[in-house]
């Protein structure tokens, strides 16, 4: 449940004029008085990867790897609300969902973000991040139940920790694309894709803006790779 007293498109707007009138650095690199210098906007070109998620077999295209300027340029949209960072992220993610969703015409549904995320941020990352792609996004999955930190977690214990964690619902028979911001072990999007499924719902793909290294190729499951939790566990 939203409790600001401010719209979310409001807050998301308030926090992008702060970011173009005080002074910055940029994000990738830490320049003076930019945002995101060309040459970190060049280093989130896309580099589209596809795997699968973990105990299923849905796609999952990645754009980027959590790893140098894409990983910082997240974490400053995640950690340090800077959200005209999304903008620059947006067309990673329209490649992602290009590389496995070009003919189908699916209903989007971003990984749901903890309400105590969502009162530290003042928005849901994946949806910002989707809108900013120009992506009409649904709100079909929700959390039923807290989730321990994921950091520190093998992909088992992260299986574990999301088991059941997720509901669907106004997705059945529909055609679904999952999104996500970062993925280390592709648990959480396992356990979404359970939760459509299990709510009537034909998931098509899911994509990420970015993956951790280890992840971010072809290749079945691989270990945490050690990077920030995704939205669920936060």
């Amino acid at each position: 449940m939203d409790t600001s007293p401010w719209p979310a498109a409001v807050r998301g707007a308030l926090a992008d004029a702060l970011t173009l009138l005080l002074p910055v650095d940029c994000a990738g690199c830490g320049a003076e008085d930019v945002a995101l210098c060309a040459l970190c906007r060049i280093a989130l070109a896309p580099m589209i990867a596809l795997a699968r998620v973990p105990c299923t077999d849905v796609s999952l295209a990645s754009a980027l790897r959590f790893e140098g300027v894409p990983a910082r340029v997240l974490r400053a949209l995640k950690e340090d609300g800077r959200t005209s960072l999304a903008a620059a992220l947006a067309p990673a993610l329209r490649a992602a969902v290009e590389a496995v969703a070009a003919s189908a015409e699916p209903v989007f549904v971003p990984m749901p973000t903890s309400r105590a995320a969502f009162r530290r941020r003042g928005y849901r990352v994946p949806e910002l991040l989707a809108r900013r792609a120009g992506l009409t996004t649904l709100r079909g999955l929700r959390l039923v139940r807290a989730t321990a930190d994921q950091r520190g977690l093998d992909h088992e214990g992260r299986r574990r920790n999301v088991r059941g964690s997720l509901v669907a619902a106004g997705v059945e028979g529909r055609a679904v694309v999952v999104i996500d911001d970062v993925v280390t072990t592709g648990a959480s999007l396992g356990e979404a894709v359970r939760a459509l499924r299990a709510g009537g719902a034909h998931v098509v793909a899911a994509v990420a803006i970015a993956a951790t290294p280890r992840r971010h190729r072809a290749g079945g499951e691989h270990p945490d790779a050690g990077s920030i939790p995704s939205e669920t566990a936060r």
